[in-house]
């Protein structure tokens, strides 16, 4: 009896450790993890913003929260004419670092197609982590230590999804906004490509959003939508931006290319333009508008398809696309990689890993990675700053 019993118990703890190690293997291919040891900080507030409204034609207001939980929050507001030099200071509580950046309120539309030969360092679905962006810019060489841009003449492109799930996206998109106007002077790019985040935040859809944002919303006696409304300056940067762009032959877009848009023969500048006159216009079904409602769809739409992962597309559906656009590969986020990938023969490039999160530790931990493009060679960048050939 005793030894049957021992022999029982032997049997189902080695079930249990060989469920326990599929569990974890699936995890981790799946980009699943256990999250623990939340960071404190994450609700220290005095500081957060800035949080630039127009109050009308000629008039900015800067915002700041100061104060905390215990005591009470406020706001420290301060108006400046539209087109005075004016310095903000953006602040990080989980280290105590703040970057300065000057305003401009000037937003042209980019350019959709740009062929220069440079480098491109390219990566996707920040989701609000700006500590993991931070340090990946810094130890990829894009950024030295104190945050200044050293890429020269070089293409930052940030493929969406910036916005959402984490603590510190206005962090986020304004380290992004400072470093398009260093890489500018000195003749490089920041690109940021719209993705379906960024859409949901113009069109005052916050279901991905942490609930931080609807409080500081509520601090400044607004609503959560006027954070990335028309009024708002982070809102009016966000809908200049492009969904799709071209570099040195190589097409960036969040989601991807439906193979039924190669039909309906429209330039990159036009798909562009139908998805940033929707900027702040949800997407619903609409007779008599197939056309944009191809574009525009959360399904097959530029900024949300996922048929290169979901449908079964042949290589020449794939090709088709590209050679459309007259480009040689497509590089997208939108879909969870354990590493960044060529699929389709190198046509189709995946760079959508799990970051790590600034306010939360992982296990199995996370790490980020990019992607570089010198001339024809194609590379992960690991969050090291060690680059790895992408074969196919």
């Amino acid at each position: 009896m005793k030894k049957g019993m021992l022999t029982y118990f032997k049997h189902l703890l080695i079930t249990i450790v060989l469920v326990l190690i599929v569990l974890i293997t699936l995890a981790y291919e799946y980009g699943g993890a256990l999250k623990y040891d939340g960071d404190e900080a994450t609700m220290n507030w005095d500081g957060e913003g800035p949080h630039i409204f127009y109050e009308n034609d000629s008039v900015l207001s800067v915002n700041y929260i100061r104060g905390n939980k215990t005591d009470g929050f406020s706001v420290s507001k301060q108006n400046y004419s539209i087109g005075s030099a004016i310095t903000a200071k953006c602040f990080y509580p989980l280290d105590s670092t703040s970057f300065n950046f000057s305003i401009r309120t000037n937003f042209s539309i980019p350019k959709t197609v740009y062929s220069d030969g440079s480098d491109i360092v390219a990566i996707s679905d920040l989701e609000g982590n700006y500590k993991a962006f931070r340090d990946f810019l810094i130890h990829s060489k894009v950024i030295d230590s104190k945050l200044n841009w050293i890429f020269g003449k070089g293409h930052l492109v940030l493929v969406g999804d910036l916005v959402d799930r984490g603590f510190f996206s206005t962090q986020l998109l304004w380290f992004i906004y400072k470093l398009e106007l260093e890489a500018s002077q000195q003749g490089g790019f920041v690109h940021l490509i719209i993705g379906n985040h960024e859409l949901k935040n113009m069109q005052g859809n916050f279901v991905s959003a942490s609930p931080k944002y609807f409080h500081i919303a509520s601090i400044m006696e607004k609503q959560q939508y006027e954070l990335y409304g028309e009024n708002s300056m982070l809102g009016k940067w966000l809908a200049s931006k492009n969904a799709m762009e071209v570099i040195n032959g190589n097409l960036f877009i969040h989601g991807g290319i439906h193979p039924d848009l190669v039909d309906i023969k429209m330039s990159l500048d036009e798909v562009n333009q139908v998805i940033r006159n929707n900027y702040r216009r949800a997407y619903r079904p609409e007779a008599g508008k197939e056309t944009e409602q191809l574009i525009l769809s959360s399904k097959k739409g530029i900024c949300w398809y996922r048929g290169y992962f979901k449908d079964d597309l042949t290589q020449e559906e794939v090709e088709k696309g590209l050679n459309h656009f007259n480009v040689k590969s497509v590089i997208v986020g939108h879909n969870i990689q354990r590493k960044i990938q060529a699929l389709y023969e190198g046509k189709v490039i995946a760079i959508d890993v799990m970051h790590p999160a600034d306010n939360y530790k992982y296990f199995p931990p996370r790490s980020s990675e990019g992607l570089r493009i010198s001339g024809e060679k194609y590379s992960r960048v690991l969050d090291n700053g060690e680059m790895e050939r992408l074969k196919w």
